[in-house]
């Protein structure tokens, strides 16, 4: 059985609004009713359509980050999520993803294999088992045994890129290659925060991590404080790019700690970005870090190292906005 892939996100992205200010996100007082979701990169955009639509329907804010991670996930235009994945430097595409509620409950896998949508295996993780995290193949089988259709997840596209890399290569893992100036390509993982109507809050990330990365290599995604957070009466957090450089400081829940201090959440997504910067100094390079907040009242803020990063929040009307992210390089 194959699931078929989901439109393709530029078809659905020619619906949203394009702003260029971070200060144009809509104030929680002025969100809709339904609730307010919140998603990295421009293709964020198609991913809150999809959750909207699902809390419009009647379903859970669990329900609607799930159904927006699910979009890139199916997307075999998106070469940094899901199927059509770039694989490691062993042609093989791996899978990371988590999915949170405020109420502490979480799922997570890590270096899933031959299933499409990891965000819904992390969900199952969540729902039918006393733990967490899986891994390997034990998160493969997992979810074979529990119904996930198995699938090729390695598209000609991806093939074919990861062959010409090896034809050069040195057998590095290349960081981040989707944002190298002069790619077609502008996107990353994705990460979403969402909250409903009642003040539930919700949060989910999945990636086929690092172009061409050494085979097991996990990246800050998957794990629950790097790549995601969501804590009740806070908010949530969720983080993009260089997944190493995210992990040394614990970045999401970094951000939702400085919110529970009382920062708004881009002042919190500015000073760990800062707390990044500092950390590394000239070892970032090029490299990319982006965070995205979203407080409880439903009020959103991202920054970024370099300037490029976007995201997408629905407006008053719950059409996504795609905004970019204020950044360090150009404070």
């Amino acid at each position: 059985m194959t699931e078929r892939p989901a439109p393709s996100r530029r078809r659905v992205l020619g619906g949203a609004a394009t702003l260029t200010a971070a200060a144009a996100v809509p104030a929680a007082a002025r969100a809709p009713a339904i609730g307010v979701i919140a998603s990295t990169w421009d293709f964020g955009a198609a991913a809150n359509a999809a959750g909207i639509a699902r809390l419009t329907a009647g379903g859970t804010i669990v329900d609607a980050v799930e159904a927006a991670a699910r979009v890139p996930e199916a997307d075999p235009e998106n070469h940094s999520v899901g199927y059509g994945g770039y694989p490691d430097r062993d042609g093989r595409v791996t899978l990371d993803a988590v999915i949170m509620d405020d109420a502490g409950h979480v799922g997570a896998v890590a270096a899933l294999e031959h299933v499409i949508h990891a965000i819904s295996v992390a969900r199952a993780v969540m729902e039918k088992t006393p733990h967490t995290f899986l891994v390997g193949d034990g998160a493969t089988q997992f979810a074979l045994a529990n119904g996930f259709p198995r699938q090729n997840l390695l598209t000609p596209p991806a093939e074919k890129a990861w062959r010409d890399w090896l034809k050069t290569a040195q057998y590095k893992p290349i960081a981040n290659i989707e944002n190298q100036r002069g790619s077609a390509l502008d996107h990353d993982t994705i990460g979403i925060v969402g909250r409903d109507a009642s003040g539930r809050l919700a949060g989910a990330c999945t990636t086929s991590g690092m172009a061409f990365k050494m085979h097991g290599r996990v990246g800050d995604s998957p794990q629950v404080g790097s790549g995601l957070f969501v804590e009740a009466g806070v908010g949530g957090a969720t983080a993009t790019g260089v997944g190493e450089e995210v992990t040394r400081i614990a970045g999401s829940a970094r951000v939702v700690a400085s919110m529970r201090g009382g920062m708004s959440p881009q002042a919190a997504c500015r000073e760990a970005v800062m707390h990044i910067a500092r950390l590394r100094g000239d070892a970032l390079k090029d490299a990319q870090v982006g965070f995205l907040a979203m407080n409880e009242a439903g009020e959103v803020g991202a920054f970024a190292l370099l300037p490029g990063f976007t995201y997408a929040v629905n407006d008053t009307t719950g059409r996504a906005v795609v905004l970019k992210a204020a950044n360090l390089a150009s404070k």
